[in-house]
């Protein structure tokens, strides 16, 4: 595992040079915050590197329902049961399994690894706008239809899970970059994920942290990049 921080936000990557994987900590005054669960090997070095920071891991904020995202979820919530549980309403039935789409929803179908054994329930379902400490909620599908981004509203640091990709080169979710096409394979609908990016460009984040690949500071022009080549390809 490898962990670089970033003002309030640690990254952590598991299986760095082969397949990473992202987790973040997210530090406030008194506590910290993970974003993603990451892989079911990952219990270890998230209870470790939290540890390290030495404020205890109060809350676990999940951006999507895919298995590369809550994978370590049940082993945290057993070593923490007092941590509280945070995925949006619509995601929330991806980790409990259940890959329906709902009424209205563009019917292609959800893509990725959805979880079959997921135990632990979640203590609360976002909303847009809703606050989880310093983070504030955004909706943000197309990866999967309950996709959520966190925007740090001290530093405007955004966390933006699977919407967009670094690894293999800063591409909106759904937009194949063959050095690294797997988040791209696992987008439910391109559309939603084109209107996601360019919401959150709205936002002027200060730091792009994402599931998969390095983290980058002001990415206004990479994500300006991404958004173009994007809307070029799906046009």
């Amino acid at each position: 595992m490898r962990i670089l921080k970033y003002g309030t936000v640690y990254q952590l990557t598991f299986l760095p040079r082969a397949f990473p994987v992202n987790c973040y900590l997210v530090e406030e005054e008194t506590e910290l915050t993970l974003v993603d669960a990451g892989m079911p090997f990952s219990i270890k070095g998230i209870l470790e590197a939290a540890a390290g920071i030495g404020k205890p891991l109060t809350r676990i904020v999940l951006t999507h329902g895919h298995g590369d995202h809550v994978g370590a979820l049940d082993g945290l919530k057993h070593a923490l049961p007092e941590a509280k549980v945070y995925i949006s309403a619509r995601d929330a039935q991806l980790l409990a399994g259940n890959k329906s789409l709902l009424p209205g929803e563009p019917q292609s179908p959800i893509r990725g690894s959805v979880p079959k054994s997921i135990r632990t329930k979640p203590d609360v379902l976002l909303e847009e706008g809703d606050r989880i400490g310093s983070l504030q909620a955004i909706a943000t599908p197309g990866h999967t239809p309950g996709h959520m981004a966190f925007i740090d509203v001290r530093n405007n640091a955004l966390i933006a899970g699977d919407s967009m990709q670094t690894r293999g080169g800063v591409a909106v979710s759904g937009k194949v970059k063959w050095r690294f096409p797997f988040p791209a394979m696992a987008t439910w609908n391109k559309q939603a994920a084109l209107d996601s990016a360019k919401k959150m460009r709205a936002l002027s984040p200060s730091l792009l942290a994402v599931g998969h690949g390095n983290v980058i500071v002001n990415p206004a022009s990479e994500l300006d990049q991404a958004i173009q080549q994007a809307e070029k390809a799906w046009r």
